[in-house]
Parts: structure tokens; C-alpha cells; sequence
């Protein structure tokens, strides 16, 4: 029982964390282009030489 004491305060840091992360990760345009990453492995970039 006296592990929940440091448990739960643990856990619950760890997701305040993972929120922060998500919001930051909002707040500078990482899911902005969602389709660029997806059709950029087409692309044939190479130059033939």
C-alpha cells in the first residue's frame, strides 16, 4: 500500500509529461503537411549520371 504513495504521483507526472509533449508538438506544426511525408518516398530524386 505504501508503494501508491510513490506510485501514483509517478504516474500521474508521467502523464502531464506526454501531454506537455503533445501540445508542444501541436503548437509547432508537426502534423501540419501529414501527406507530404507519404508521397515524398515517391519521388525519384537521384540524378542519373
Amino acid at each position: 500500500m505504501s508503494s501508491l504513495i510513490f506510485l501514483i504521483p509517478v504516474a500521474l507526472g508521467l502523464g502531464a509529461l506526454g501531454l506537455m509533449a503533445f501540445i508542444w508538438s501541436l503548437k509547432s506544426g508537426q502534423y501540419e503537411d501529414l501527406d507530404g511525408a507519404a508521397e515524398r518516398i515517391l519521388e525519384d530524386d537521384s540524378d542519373p549520371e
